[in-house]
This record gives C-alpha cells, structure tokens and sequence, in this order.
C-alpha cells in the first residue's frame, strides 16, 4: 500500500500533523509503537480516578486554542490556574497582579534579601511584557490569511514589528539561568527556589517568562488526553489510518518504504518523523542511497547525536486519596508547584555519589545502596514537586469525596539506570514513594498519609520505555549538550522540520529545544504544511 504520508509517532505532534494533512484529502497513514496513542499528552484510568500520563496542563501560547479552532475539534478546554509554595506558605498565580503576591511570598522567606528579589522581580516584570508580545496573537500558522484580509492587516502587521523588536532582546537572554541569576543575589538558597523549578541549563529567557505562561494555562474536560483522542478521531474521520502496536523498523529512503516489526512495508510519498531522532537516524538503509552527498549528510548527522542525551526526566508518584477536593482546594489551584524546604539543591550535588575511582572517563555512580539511598532521600526533601489535581478541575475524574494526585519532580535518568542495573529498582521505587508521602504529610498536606488509599509510580525508565524517547526526555534534547542538536532560535522555527533525507520531515518535541507542547504542536503544523505543499 503507498500512502501519500506516513507518519511515525503517535504524540502531540505527529496527531497534529496527521489532522491537518488529512483535512486535505491526502491518504494518512500514522504508526505508532505503543497501545494507545497521545505519548506525553495521555490520560488513564485507574479505580475510578483518571490520571494525567504525561504533562500535567497546557500552553496556549497563541497556538493550542486556533489549533482546536483551526480542526473545529469539539473539546471543552479550561483555565487552568496554578499556585506556588514554598514551606508553609502558597501564592495563587490568577493574575499579572500576583507576581506582587509571588514577591512578597520571596521577601518573607529570604527577609535579608529583599533588595535583591526586588531586581529579580524587576527582571520577570520585563520579560512578561516580551511575552505579552511574543504570544499576544493567534499564531498566525493557523491562521488563513488569505481569507481573513481583517486578522491580516490589523493584528498580524502591527504585531510583526513589535515581535522583531522584542525577539532580539530575548535572543540576548540565553544564558543559563542558575548563572544569569547570580548577578542579581549572592544567596544561592534564593537563586534555588527560582532555578530548581527548571531543566539544567535552561535559558534565562524560558525560567523567567514561566510566570507569564502560568496565566496561559489551560486544561481539556476529561484530562489532557481528551486533545489527543479527539485529535486521533479526525484523523479517522477523514479517511486516515492509525496502527497501534506497530514499530516501525527501518526505512529504505530510496524506494520510500517503511517496514514494521513483523515485515510489514508500506510505501510512502512523504513521511514524518514524529518520534525520537536517534531512533530514525539507526533505523535508516543508508547504503540505498544513492546519492553519496546525501548519504554523506546524513552519516554526519547521526555521529551527531551519537552522544547527545535527553533532556530532562521525571519521577511521578500516583496517589489517590480520601479526602474530597474541597479538602486540597483550601490548600491551592488545581496546579501547584511546592518546595517545602527553602535550603535549596545547592545544599545536594550529583558529584556526591560519583565514583572518582571508575576505570573509564564515564562517570559512574558507587554502589554502595546505604549513601545512594542517603543522597535520594536527602534529594527529595530539598526538591521543588509539581503537584496537579486532576478532579478540581474537572469534577468527574474522581469518586466522590476522594481525590486523585499526580507528584512529580525533576530525576536523573542515568541514576535510574545504575539502580535498576543494580538490581535495586523496585526497592528504589517503594522507598521513594515512602519518603515523598512522607515529606508531604510532614509539610503542606498534613494527616495525608493515613488517608491514603493507594500509591505507585512511575520513573524515567518508565518514560523511556512507553515513549522511546533518549534517556526519558520530557522536552527533547538537553540544554546540556554542545552544539544543541536541534533547532533552538525562535525566528528559525520553520527550519526546524527538515532533515537531510529526501522527502521526510521530522516533527515534536526533538526538532526544537525547549520543546512544550505549543512547540510540538507548531512543528507539527509546519511538517504538515511543507508536505501539503509537495503534494
């Protein structure tokens, strides 16, 4: 069978792609490895609770919104607030005008540094006026231009001039966040209850616009995967296939074909990319190329990412819990990002629990389980956890009177690895569990561990495994790496779909770093369009 596209990846962007590819009338064909589709935008059921599998709330950023509008896809989509805390004090963030609220909540917790969160405020003040420009209109990639004269020369004209003046400011505000806030505050305690929230390394420009985007987001009735599922029913409306459980194998780029795991092949005209790009690059018949220059290319591009690693991953523990909502609704908004001690992970480095004696250049971590489990525990007291409760959103994701809670915090994949390699993994799990429903009884939900029904979790090794992404990445490629092996400049977005093989694009969360949701539905849009154009 030749289908005009396939794509090859069930997340947010290749359903994306496939939606409006197949509003053209071309043959779709989208394959995806895992039972369901959605990847990092899914939701589940569990003993009458519904969890949210992957991010925990959406971006609008002037594109989820025309996206929906964009497809005329029928989902009732929500604001969705959200709270910060840190000890026992919690800031409802529902307006620009909490930002005074988030100041005060920082000068009463670090009282001997009130002149500099005052700078640091100053700074978040600026960059929420770049963001009032940057997303201050429907992007205009879902927009049609020509037949919307109006959208064209009284909104999208006068915003393009403000967006270049503004987009070369924020280029300026690269540098890593840990170290552009140290110019601001010596107490690396302070620095820590800003940073900590955030991937290593991440830009400047990201971190502190994140008080912007938490008035931006936005919650689908049913939980997150209600955009995927209803992304996957227009597909299938409009005549294109979705086969799950199917992974695919290798790619012959010369004959345009893909094969699955079980030898099936299915030709292509164009094909997306909208999985790990490491995967794509193994997977490739390069010998079949004919074109040397090509092949040359393409070579070069994998010995690129060879030793690149994923972003950031995530440790989620799952409780569900009886008590009702209105019970965690005095406590804060349904999205609560919560440090309950204000120390700082300044206080707790990786390098503690390196072994110095490794025989080879590749850090290693000891194997003593007593200092390893020490330095975990440790960790997770000192960390920043995103806490999202589904049913005050959405009253019908739990039994009456309990509640459903989704725990995460920042992990390292790579320590992860070294403890299931050792043998340790699901004793690290259980403690795990332990130790952070401990933490959160003794802090900002009192009494919750005997109102606890039932707990499990899920680690980077999960994420890695449910979507194939390098090292669990939640955002693609980790800031970390030089060069970044992804597109990571705003104004060069529409680059970031093309690859060095003919008549395949790639799409999501690896083409661009940082990569959200908004990020992977654009990329998403603009594969579409591009091959759309071809065809």
């Amino acid at each position: 069978m030749i289908y005009d596209v396939v794509i090859v990846g069930g997340g947010i962007a290749g359903l994306t792609a496939g939606a409006f590819i197949s509003k053209e009338g071309h043959k779709v064909l989208l394959c995806e490895k895992e039972k369901w589709i959605g990847g990092l935008v899914n939701s589940f059921d569990y003993k009458g609770f519904r969890f949210d599998g992957g991010i925990r709330a959406m971006e609008n950023s002037g594109v989820l919104l025309p996206m929906v509008k964009g497809l005329g896809l029928d989902i009732e989509i929500n604001k969705s607030y959200v709270s910060v805390g840190m000890e026992d004090e919690v800031v409802n963030v529902e307006t620009k005008d909490s930002l005074a609220d988030y100041q005060k909540m920082l000068e009463n917790q670090f009282p001997e540094n009130k002149e500099d969160v005052t700078k640091i405020i100053s700074e978040i003040k600026i960059i929420m006026k770049y963001m009032d420009v940057l997303y201050g209109i429907d992007n205009p990639l879902f927009m049609d231009l020509k037949k919307d004269r109006k959208y064209l020369f009284k909104t999208l004209l006068p915003w393009l001039f403000k967006y270049l003046r503004t987009i070369r400011k924020i280029i300026k505000l690269d540098q890593p966040i840990e170290e552009y806030l140290k110019q601001f505050s010596d107490n690396p305690s302070l620095i820590n209850m800003i940073d900590q929230h955030f991937f290593k390394e991440t830009p400047a420009f990201f971190a502190l616009s994140y008080f912007s985007l938490y008035l931006d987001y936005q919650y689908p009735k049913g939980g997150t995967g209600t955009l995927t599922e209803k992304l996957a029913e227009f597909i299938l409306a409009n005549q294109g296939i979705i086969l799950k459980e199917t992974t695919i194998q290798s790619i012959d780029p010369e004959k345009k074909e893909v094969f699955d795991a079980n030898g099936n092949a299915y030709g292509y005209k164009q094909l997306i990319w909208a999985a790990d790009l490491k995967c794509l690059y193994d997977i490739l018949r390069i010998d079949s190329i004919k074109d040397k220059t090509i092949q040359k290319n393409i070579l070069d591009r994998k010995v690129l990412l060879k030793d690149k690693i994923g972003g950031d991953s995530v440790y989620t523990l799952y409780l569900t819990v009886d008590l009702p909502p209105e019970h965690f609704k005095k406590i804060s908004n349904p999205h609560f990002f919560y440090t309950p001690y204000k120390d700082g992970l300044y206080n707790i480095i990786i390098d503690e629990i390196i072994d110095d004696n490794a025989q080879n250049s590749v850090k290693r971590y000891v194997t003593d389980k007593a200092r390893l489990m020490a330095w975990i525990e440790r960790y997770y007291r000192l960390t920043t956890y995103e806490i999202s409760i589904p049913v005050l959103r959405d009253p019908s994701l739990a039994p009456e009177g309990k509640t459903g809670l989704i725990i995460s915090t920042l992990f390292e994949h790579s320590l992860v690895k070294h403890i299931n390699e050792m043998g340790w993994y699901e004793e690290f799990k259980a403690f795990s569990e332990r130790l952070i429903i401990d933490v959160l009884h003794s802090t900002i939900y009192k009494g919750i561990k005997e109102k606890t029904i039932d707990n499990f979790s899920s680690t980077p090794l999960t994420l890695e495994r449910i979507t194939g992404n390098t090292d669990g990445g939640i955002t693609g490629w980790a800031f970390t790496n030089r060069p970044i092996p992804a597109v990571s400049s705003m104004p060069k977005v529409t680059d970031s779909v093309l690859t060095p093989i003919p008549n395949i694009y790639q799409a999501g969360q690896w083409t661009y770093s940082p990569a959200g949701l908004p990020i992977s539905i654009m990329t998403g849009k603009i594969a579409a369009d591009k091959v759309n154009k071809c065809l």
